[in-house]
């Protein structure tokens, strides 16, 4: 379908608000790309400027090679689906899935070949005849991307288009946008959401938006397993990465630790040099990793506050003698009862450890 780059790109109102800048993407034929990032950090409008509905105020953005910053947006092939379906009510599905080509003066042989493909496709082929108050959300959500499809663009913009289906209706929704891929392998699409499981789930790879630029880019274990900073660390997992200060007490192919909330050390499966001896830092460790500590020396003691049990796992949450840290959280398999208001130690196996300094992590520090 379409290759996309996007060169030091940015976005500002009236030239003195800034809310995206240097931003720098590419983006190969076939790839399913997820922007995520936290409320405000510009997502959706970067899917915006890459359709054309925003005006890119810096930098440039290439689609085939061909610079697109000035071209309107029916001309970029690009489809984009939107939040709310923005369904005709007065149409059937047919009729919402052809008007684009109508108003394209395709023949009718050509759209009802297209339809009859895309309906296929997404299992509407019994639902062509109804109005779409007859449909549920994810019906409607299906003909929108019908809509699309039908249009046979570059490229397939979705701008968080599940957020209006109850919790069942995403899920099944979302296997259908990930079937729909796979059916359709040499499309170009970009997905925006704030759902961790979305991105997850769907992506080829992952971009993380904040502080107006790029925070990672990176396949979702990638993200997952080997964060570049703090940011990500804790905004990919639920829950978020736990993270404890402590200070470099043994430097070499792996690295030893001194939590302010253990006693003893931790080891990271982490490579630091002699000059790191003393440097303060954050241990890193996700709620699912955490494991009791069998030995003297542990990560971290604490009293359990609270406990839910979620049937597969048991979920810990730690007291914490200053109000202000994060809270700390354990995620254990199986169930555990009658540890609330116990103290435990805990600790976590060498590989799974994270050391960041200054909120980078010392894995990528020399590249």
């Amino acid at each position: 379908m379409a290759n996309l780059n996007l060169t030091d790109v940015g976005k500002s109102y009236g030239g003195s608000v800034e809310v995206l800048k240097d931003i720098n993407l590419d983006i190969e034929t076939g790839e399913l790309i997820v922007f995520v990032g936290p409320s405000g950090c510009g997502k959706s409008t970067l899917l915006r400027m890459i359709a054309g509905l925003e005006k890119i105020t810096g930098g440039e953005l290439l689609i085939d090679g061909q610079r697109m910053n000035d071209v309107p947006p029916a001309q970029r092939g690009i489809a984009m689906v939107f939040q709310s379906y923005a369904l005709y009510p007065h149409m059937t599905v047919r009729d919402n899935m052809a008007f684009a080509l109508k108003l394209a003066k395709k023949s009718a042989s050509e759209i009802d070949e297209a339809v009859s493909r895309a309906a296929k496709v997404l299992q509407l082929d019994e639902y062509l005849d109804r109005l779409p108050k007859a449909l549920s959300g994810g019906q409607r959500q299906r003909v929108a991307i019908g809509r699309s499809i039908v249009r046979d663009p570059k490229v397939y913009l979705f701008d968080e288009p599940l957020s209006n289906l109850d919790a069942s209706l995403r899920v099944a929704t979302r296997i259908e946008i990930a079937q729909l891929k796979e059916s359709m392998p040499n499309s170009t699409m970009i997905y925006v959401t704030h759902d961790q499981v979305e991105a997850m789930t769907l992506a080829s790879r992952i971009v993380v938006l904040a502080n107006k630029g790029i925070a990672q880019v990176g396949t979702p274990l990638e993200l997952y397993e080997r964060p570049e900073n703090e940011f990500v660390a804790q905004f990919i997992g639920s829950p978020a990465m736990n993270l404890l200060a402590g200070e470099i007490v043994e430097t070499g192919q792996t690295t030893k630790v001194r939590t302010d909330s253990g006693s003893g050390t931790i080891v990271a499966n982490i490579p630091t040099r002699d000059s790191d001896r003393g440097q303060k830092v954050n241990v890193g460790i996700r709620p699912e990793d955490m494991v009791t500590a069998e030995t003297e020396n542990y990560a971290f003691a604490g009293t359990v506050e609270i406990t839910e049990a979620l049937g597969e796992v048991t979920q810990l949450y730690f007291a914490q003698s200053n109000s202000e840290s994060a809270a700390i959280i354990a995620k254990l398999p199986g169930i555990h009862t009658g540890v609330r208001g116990k103290e435990l130690r805990m600790t976590a196996d060498p590989s799974k450890v994270h050391l960041f300094a200054n909120g980078h992590s010392l894995l990528y520090r020399d590249g």
